[in-house]
């Protein structure tokens, strides 16, 4: 349970720790934001797969790849209606927004930060469940590749929230908020799997499912959207690979 603890810590400490650095520099090129965060992808892409998905079908016995399918669309659709309730996020960091970000209303940018909360839930709840299968390293490299997604994440929710006219000091603690639903996220996977063993093929998909609809919904788009395309291609396959490697590796 401590490690599980600490990893909570680390996933949700990841998004302040990025709201530290959108302090310092507070106006990021997006060429650097897509890159970081299409490295993320990758990272998030391979834990989805190799992490969750793969392990749902081995845990789920003759029945594995009907409860993984399930589980997957399941995530998805999760995020699919809280998607419909709040803002995408390049509606306030995309290109158009960046020259208007003035004139922001304050309940829209309210409305990007809980969206960002809201996503951190079941990506920390992705983290717990990781620890559920047994396989720590496994779950560690899969809390890892969220951890990394989360602060270039944290770096860009600061630059909206100032130009709204928010305090310094109520923007930190709005960001620290969207971390530490991160931390609940993961106390909360990790205990439903530990208190209801049998549940742990269908969440592990639907923990997958919900970060490969982050990925392909979120992510790619924001970052494909700034003339960064290429690079922000081939910085997805290095973190891709890298997560790759370091699962074999530590296989």
């Amino acid at each position: 349970m401590k490690i599980v603890l600490l990893t909570a810590l680390g996933v949700g400490g990841a998004t302040m720790f990025g709201s530290v650095i959108g302090f310092i520099f507070k106006k990021i090129s997006h060429k650097f934001s897509d890159i970081v965060l299409s490295f993320a992808a990758g990272v998030m892409l391979a834990a989805a797969v190799l992490g969750l998905i793969i392990p749902s079908v081995e845990y789920g016995g003759k029945y594995g790849i009907i409860i993984t399918v399930i589980g997957v669309f399941c995530g998805a659709v999760c995020l699919n209606l809280i998607d419909k309730l709040v803002p995408h996020m390049h509606k306030i960091v995309g290109v158009d927004s960046e020259k208007h970000r003035g004139n922001e209303n304050l309940n829209k940018v309210l409305l990007f930060v809980m969206a960002i909360a809201i996503h951190n839930l079941p990506e920390g709840i992705a983290a717990g469940v990781g620890f559920g299968g047994g396989d720590t390293s496994e779950a560690l490299l899969i809390a890892g590749g969220i951890a990394l997604q989360n602060i270039p994440e944290g770096m860009v929710i600061i630059g909206p929230m100032l130009a709204a006219g928010i305090s310094p000091r109520r923007t930190f603690i709005c960001a620290m908020a969207t971390g530490l639903v991160e931390v609940l996220g993961t106390l909360l996977g990790y205990c439903a799997v530990s208190i209801a063993t049998f549940i742990l093929p269908f969440a592990l998909a639907f923990a997958g499912g919900t970060m490969l609809y982050v990925v392909s919904d979120e992510i790619i788009p924001e970052t494909h959207s700034h003339g960064s395309e290429r690079g922000a291609t081939y910085a997805l396959l290095v973190g891709f690979c890298v997560m790759l490697v370091s699962d074999v590796l530590l296989g």
